[in-house]
């Protein structure tokens, strides 16, 4: 079986410049835990999910430094406090979403999608086609595979 054949194929998306609260909206309103984002020209450019939303509400890692004659040294990345006061502080999509994307093609096994799913640790993965996206597959949709 391929993922054509399970995918939901009206898919509800979101632009890059939608608010937090509009995407909590529809999530919300449509009973859905993520929404794929499009740019400009309705190309996939990142995902927002109830991960992304709840992360607000975190506490911010600090990261590890040492002093050393007045001066700091950080022992870790920046870039990753940069991309968390991002996603904390973040009023749009573009600035909380997750990229890159996890995505399938239509060709795709249902069972390389349930892998795929498993492994990243992802609860659904867009199907493009030509950076375009054609469906959606969740693992409820799996799960009513497996049991069909």
């Amino acid at each position: 079986m391929l993922v054509k054949d399970i995918m939901t194929k009206e898919v509800i998306t979101v632009k890059e410049e939608a608010t937090v609260s509009e995407v909590v909206r529809i999530l919300l309103g449509n009973r859905i835990s993520g929404v794929p984002v499009v740019d400009d020209k309705d190309e996939l450019s990142g995902i927002v999910s109830e991960a992304d939303l709840i992360y607000r509400e975190r506490n911010i890692h600090l990261p590890t430094f040492i002093t050393i004659m007045d001066g700091v040294i950080f022992l870790e990345s920046m870039k990753k406090v940069e991309d968390q006061l991002r996603k904390m502080t973040g009023y749009v999509v573009k600035d909380i979403m997750t990229k890159p994307v996890i995505t399938v093609t239509e060709d795709t096994s249902v069972e390389e999608a349930a892998r795929i799913m498993m492994d990243k640790n992802v609860n659904r993965v867009p199907v493009v086609r030509d950076k375009k996206i054609v469906g959606i597959v969740t693992r409820a949709d799996i799960l009513k595979a497996i049991a069909d």
